[in-house]
C-alpha cells in the first residue's frame, strides 16, 4: 500500500497546529542564542539615528537605520540592508546630550535579517566617557 503525502485542504485539529510552527514539528526549531547572555555591559533601549559604513572589495556601502538598546561595549541596529558577521563598520551616532556625533568602529557580531549586533572597537577616553555617561543616564530611567 503507498504512503500518500498529507492533504493540504484537511483541516487540522488545534493540536496539530500548536505542535507545529511555520509547516515545522516544534521540535525540529533552531534555538536562536540569546545574545544577552553573553554580554559582560547591561544594554539600555535607546532610538537614535545610526549610519554605517563598510569597505568591501568590490565597494564601499553606507547603510542606514535605527538603535533598539546601547550598551558600553555594544548596539543593536536595525539597518537598511544586511551586514555579516566578523565584518568591521564605522558606526556615527548622536548619543542623547552630546550635540557632537560619536564615530565608533564596530565589529557585526550577529545579524538576524535587518538587525545587527555590533561590539564596540578601540574606543578613546572621551568615547568611553561618553558612552559611559549615557548609559548611566539610560539607566536611571529603568
Amino acid at each position: 500500500m503507498p504512503i500518500r503525502p498529507p492533504d493540504p485542504f484537511k483541516q487540522r485539529s488545534k493540536k496539530e497546529v500548536a505542535e507545529t510552527e511555520n509547516g515545522e514539528p516544534r521540535s525540529a526549531r533552531k534555538a536562536v542564542p540569546d545574545p544577552s547572555a553573553q554580554r559582560r555591559f547591561p544594554r539600555y533601549p535607546l532610538d537614535v539615528r545610526v549610519s554605517a559604513k563598510v569597505f568591501r572589495a568590490d565597494a564601499a556601502i553606507e547603510l542606514w537605520g535605527r538603535s533598539i538598546e546601547f550598551g558600553q561595549d555594544g548596539i543593536g541596529v536595525t539597518l537598511t540592508g544586511e551586514l555579516q558577521p566578523g565584518e568591521v563598520a564605522t558606526l556615527e551616532l548622536t548619543l542623547p546630550g552630546n550635540p557632537i556625533p560619536l564615530k565608533l568602529r564596530g565589529l557585526v557580531r550577529y545579524c538576524d535579517g535587518l538587525r545587527h549586533g555590533f561590539e564596540f572597537l578601540a574606543r578613546d577616553e572621551i568615547q568611553r566617557e561618553q558612552i559611559r555617561r549615557t548609559c548611566e543616564l539610560l539607566s536611571v530611567g529603568r
